[in-house]
């Protein structure tokens, strides 16, 4: 008996041994498991996406098979032990060098994803052209992207129906860009180089909504539509040598629209032919040419172009709706960029020969 009792013991302590080995083992096991992979210090950078109602058994194995965790299973435990139920889908940046399993899962609860927002700038006065390379330079999206966007007449269509102040008048067939003007100038910020033309487009056309909500009823009241005051402040835009001519500009275009003479204004010329304002000066052919945006041209008395001739800055389109009251019809810049105002055609020709002998006129290299 005494014997049965000792080989009983002895068992007992193995067994005792083996369990507290495996114990041991398992509990260093687990423990190595969750340290961060790499030994190195600084180890690598590793961008992993998890995707919207992906489950924790497989972000465990997606973790693993990208070598941000050492064990899928380790992983697992860890969740169930803690009781983590708040995994958030996203792009994250993780270092196996310095990432234990506690650091990740920290991360992956709190949403900590990568910050993959863009910020995009938007000049005043620049063109729809213009846009469309920042858009390219910016985000992936290619030109043939934003050409056939906005080529798209059912896509056209859907804007006109969503925004009061788009209509049909930006469907006319000598328009150039049927958003020239309408997309408002200004810094933005974007998701990331992913975002879609049309997300651009919506953002900028917001925002050109909430400047001209304000001046919504006044706008009804002119007599004129919100294309033409955006016309209007997209050739004061360019005109204007500095923001605090904007209103006398404004004042001397509605001037000569109510006396039914032509606006005379060299920038839409360079629109018509879409030249750089810095490209070269204007031949006499180009001023003479009848163009739909060529104030200059023939049958251009009392009319506005067909259409804006660039994206004006709001204190343009305030400008085109609040125009100082002047008794001015012409005015002209010298190459300090010092704006003259006079009120009859033979005082400004006598300005611009005064300029020209004082070597402040404006000269192409």
């Amino acid at each position: 008996m005494k014997k049965i009792l000792i080989v009983f013991l002895i068992l007992i302590l193995i067994l005792g041994l083996i369990a507290g080995g495996v114990f041991l083992y398992l509990k260093n096991w687990y423990s190595d498991n969750l340290e961060a992979v790499s030994s190195k210090s600084q180890g690598k950078e590793i961008r992993v996406e998890i995707k919207k109602g992906t489950g924790t058994v497989e972000i465990a194995d997606i973790l693993e098979k990208n070598k941000v965790i050492r064990n899928a299973d380790v992983f697992k435990i860890y969740i169930k032990l803690n009781k983590i139920n708040n995994l958030q889908a996203g792009t994250y940046v993780f270092n196996n060098g310095k990432d234990s399993v506690k650091s990740v899962v920290e991360k992956l609860s709190k949403g900590e994803v990568e910050d993959t927002s863009i910020k995009i700038l938007f000049v005043d006065g620049k063109t729809f052209k213009n846009y469309e390379d920042v858009i390219v330079k910016n985000t992936n999206n290619t030109l043939e992207d934003i050409e056939n966007l906005i080529n798209n007449e059912e896509y056209i269509n859907s804007l006109i129906e969503k925004y009061w102040f788009l209509t049909d008048e930006i469907k006319n067939e000598d328009i150039y860009y049927s958003l020239e003007g309408y997309l408002c100038p200004d810094t933005y910020t974007f998701k990331s180089k992913d975002v879609t033309v049309e997300e651009i487009f919506d953002t900028l056309l917001t925002y050109t909504g909430k400047i001209l909500e304000e001046y919504k009823s006044k706008i009804e009241e002119s007599g004129y539509s919100v294309h033409e005051i955006l016309t209007l402040a997209s050739i004061i835009e360019k005109e204007a040598a500095d923001e605090k001519y904007m209103g006398e500009i404004s004042g001397i275009f509605y001037n000569r629209l109510d006396k039914n003479m032509s606006l005379g204004s060299d920038v839409t010329t360079y629109y018509a032919f879409q030249i750089d304002l810095s490209e070269s000066d204007l031949t006499k052919d180009q001023l003479n040419s009848f163009n739909p945006y060529n104030t200059r041209g023939p049958n251009m008395n009392g009319k506005l172009p067909v259409g804006p001739i660039c994206n004006p800055s709001k204190s343009a389109i305030e400008a085109a709706i609040n125009p100082t009251d002047t008794d001015n019809y012409y005015f002209v810049s010298d190459n300090s960029k010092n704006m003259y105002f006079t009120k009859s055609n033979s005082e400004h020709d006598k300005l611009v020969n005064q300029l020209k002998s004082e070597g402040k006129w404006y000269t192409y290299n």
